[in-house]
């Protein structure tokens, strides 16, 4: 299984040129579940702090607010959600139902940002 990858600091001007503010975002409270991607999920951290353990017996990868993460296509884990969580995402790379409602959601808010 391919590990997720961790940016702790990734600069405005990346997160501008990936349109982050455009991208919806998704809360949960402090809580523990199990979860499997059915695509890439790449996202921005905006609050909270989180562990994400494999299945596989991988090591567990931490992230915070402030980071840019991304969740590999098939990995399988379970979500510790320490501080209550908010982050912006984007599907991309696998289920296309997913995919094409994340690009739907993305695009309705450049435009209600435009207007």
């Amino acid at each position: 299984m391919k590990d997720i990858t961790v940016d702790s600091n990734p600069s405005e001007a990346q997160l501008k040129k990936m349109g982050v503010e455009h991208w919806p975002t998704w809360e949960k409270e402090v809580s523990v579940f199990p979860w499997s991607f059915v695509t890439t999920e790449v996202a921005y951290i905006v609050e909270g702090e989180c562990v994400m353990t494999p299945n596989d017996g991988g090591p567990a990868t931490i992230f915070k607010a402030g980071d840019l993460v991304v969740f590999p296509n098939g990995y399988k884990g379970t979500w510790e959600v320490k501080k209550a969580l908010k982050k912006r995402f984007k599907h991309k790379d696998g289920n296309f139902v997913k995919c094409a409602f994340s690009r739907y959601k993305i695009l309705k808010n450049r435009i209600k940002a435009a207007l």
